[in-house]
């Protein structure tokens, strides 16, 4: 056991706010997407501090793909954990353009991508309702435009 005192790294300047807002995203983790993820739920959806729900692929594991069986097991027991203990109401699924995840662990190819990814989507909303009919389900995909990212609905 270490007697010495925990360095500190670093303290955030955002302050903590204990409200919770009932509202997750599932997405994919692809870090070139996330600040823009960010911006889309907290100022075009107004959910200033939603759950994130983020792993590889992001909702093309709730879409029944039975290569990704185990991932969805655990997915849906994550959210059906948050649905309890935090009070989900809505959850929204952002599929991103050219998700390597596709293309590399489904082998999707790539004229194929979008248009599986859109059908995967609403696959993962009918599976969470299942999970919690009460459930406020939305579906995105976050399209690159112009240096920039763009959101559509689903």
């Amino acid at each position: 056991m270490n007697d010495t005192p925990n360095k500190v790294v670093f303290t955030s300047r955002e302050p903590f706010d204990l409200e919770r807002i009932h509202a997750a995203a599932v997405y994919c983790s692809d870090g070139r997407f996330g600040e823009q993820i960010d911006e889309f739920v907290q100022v075009a959806l107004g959910l200033p501090r939603y759950d994130r729900v983020v792993m590889p692929g992001g909702p093309a594991c709730l879409a029944g793909h039975f290569s990704v069986y185990f991932e969805q097991q655990s997915v849906q027991r994550n959210l059906a954990f948050l649905i309890e203990a935090h009070g989900l109401t809505r959850v929204l699924l952002i599929a991103h353009q050219d998700c390597a995840y596709y293309t590399h662990r489904l082998k999707v190819p790539p004229e194929k991508l979008e248009p599986t990814q859109r059908t995967d989507l609403a696959k993962a909303a009918k599976f969470i309702a299942s999970i919690d009919a009460t459930l406020k389900v939305e579906t995105y995909f976050a399209r690159k435009v112009s240096g920039g990212v763009r959101f559509e609905t689903v």
